[in-house]
């Protein structure tokens, strides 16, 4: 699976599950532009990679048209092109029951999770199509295939996500373009461990007993790791992924089977 001469964008790619992927992607040649809302955090990743000139940082804000267009064409201006765009910006800007979930709440769920992957997408189209090849890797969850209460916004942003991603499949693969979900189980990155007790509240326990709920879940007994969700995407992003599109691939450690 050698990316030796390929160029990745990242989105969210400066910590967490973003950042995993970053570190393996670079592993395995690719050059990498990561974006974030944060120029500390940008920083803290380039210096966690130490990638030198293969690896760049762009303050963007994917949710934005504007600026989720100029992450792409940033991209294509540093390295002279693109070919593979990872959609991993996403996450719960809240977390409540459906009686209880505010207009801006389900909204402000939808654009982090479902607007800022079309924004992204439809710009990278642009240059992905006509050089007939690409990959486009979009990070679901396992909430958009087996989700929990208080998560309704979340689960239906990620649902919907899966659903684009198997239509964008059918569009581009004629044009050499694949298009997949990766559909991590919970992962114990810093934003669970801060977010985790809202959502622990929501289910009437506290955040060991959401650990608990999780891992009771899975086969496994444990939560998913940050490396096992971009073993996933560098198997999709690469040569021999070339036959996998429109798949929603889970790593949750057996939680939906």
């Amino acid at each position: 699976m050698d990316l030796t001469g390929s160029v990745a964008l990242i989105t969210g790619g400066t910590r967490g599950i973003g950042l995993a992927i970053a570190h393996t992607l670079h592993a395995h040649g690719a050059r990498l532009l990561l974006t974030g809302r944060s120029e500390p955090s940008g920083r803290a990743a380039l210096g966690q990679l130490d990638g030198g000139p293969d690896i760049a940082f762009h303050r963007s804000d994917a949710t934005v048209r504007a600026e989720a267009e100029d992450a792409v064409d940033e991209t294509v201006r540093r390295y002279g092109r693109l070919d593979v765009l990872v959609n991993n910006v996403g996450g719960a800007s809240g977390f409540a029951t459906v009686a209880d979930t505010t207009d801006d709440l389900w909204r402000a769920t939808l654009a982090l999770n479902l607007d800022s992957a079309l924004l992204t997408t439809r710009r990278a189209l642009a240059h992905l199509l006509p050089q007939r090849s690409g990959r486009i890797v979009n990070i679901a969850s396992v909430e958009g295939r087996d989700p929990d209460p208080g998560l309704s916004a979340y689960a239906a942003a990620k649902h919907a996500l899966i659903g684009f991603t198997r239509v964008l499949a059918k569009e581009v693969g004629p044009h050499g373009v694949t298009a997949n979900c990766v559909c991590p189980g919970p992962v114990e990155t810093d934003w669970f461990t801060e977010q985790g007790p809202r959502a622990a509240a929501v289910l009437g326990t506290d955040y060991p007993g959401l650990v608990r709920h999780f891992t009771g879940r899975t086969a496994t007994g444990r939560l998913t790791r940050p490396d096992e969700v971009a073993a996933a995407v560098l198997l999709l992003a690469s040569g021999p992924g070339a036959g996998i599109t429109g798949a929603c691939l889970p790593v949750d450690g057996g939680m939906t089977g």
